[in-house]
């Protein structure tokens, strides 16, 4: 019987060792051909997003400088409700960034009962559409003129929803029957009924 300590254990073949390290490579090469697409895949994603960012902030960022939209020469009709149709115009429109029911109006005129008997018209320097409350605010070297009537006041403010048109002074004007001086006035009744209050002062001609 042989002695236990004198027993040798025989060495892998060279074959057995070579086909070991053999398929660890091929793992590795299988593993790096499922993550470099990835890789690459992520890097491309990453550098997309990151144009569009830019491109998305840069966008906002011009359109920030450029501020509130401009419309020339706007142009808008309705009807009241005593069925009178009305035109506004102005030079131009832009609407309020603190309050959007608020459209800010250079040079505005206002036509009343236009293609009816008796228009009216009044031109400012400045004025302001107040959409929640369909009324239209003229101010600056308000002119009113009709076929009757033409003054001159510092404001102006028209109802486009019930008609109504009233001023503020100090008011000046000429009619058919003479001059007037007032604060305030108001036009009702279609057109029809012109009042004046606050100081009034007249000068009839006699005919």
């Amino acid at each position: 019987m042989a002695d236990a300590s004198s027993l040798t254990v025989p060495a892998a073949p060279p074959r057995r060792r070579d086909f070991e390290r053999w398929r660890r490579r091929s793992r590795l090469i299988r593993t790096l051909r499922i993550l470099l697409p990835v890789l690459i895949a992520l890097i491309f994603a990453g550098l997309v997003g990151s144009v569009v960012h830019h491109t998305v902030t840069a966008e906002v960022a011009a359109a920030a400088d450029q501020g509130p939209i401009r419309l020339l020469n706007p142009r808008f009709v309705g009807r009241d409700a005593k069925g009178r149709a009305f035109v506004v115009t102005a030079q131009s429109a832009v609407r309020d960034q603190r309050d959007f029911q608020r459209v800010i109006l250079d040079r505005p005129a206002l036509v009343i009962d236009e293609g009816g008997e008796n228009p009216t018209r009044l031109t400012s320097r400045s004025g302001v559409y107040h959409e929640g409350t369909f009324k239209l605010q003229l101010q600056g070297g308000v002119r009113l003129t009709s076929p009757q009537t033409a003054l001159d006041t510092a404001a102006s403010l028209y109802d486009t929803k019930t008609g109504e048109l009233i001023g503020s002074g100090p008011i000046q004007g000429s009619g058919s029957l003479g001059e007037i001086n007032a604060r305030s006035y108001g036009v009702y009744d279609k057109g029809d009924r012109m009042v004046f209050t606050g100081g009034v002062s007249a000068r009839i001609d006699s005919e």
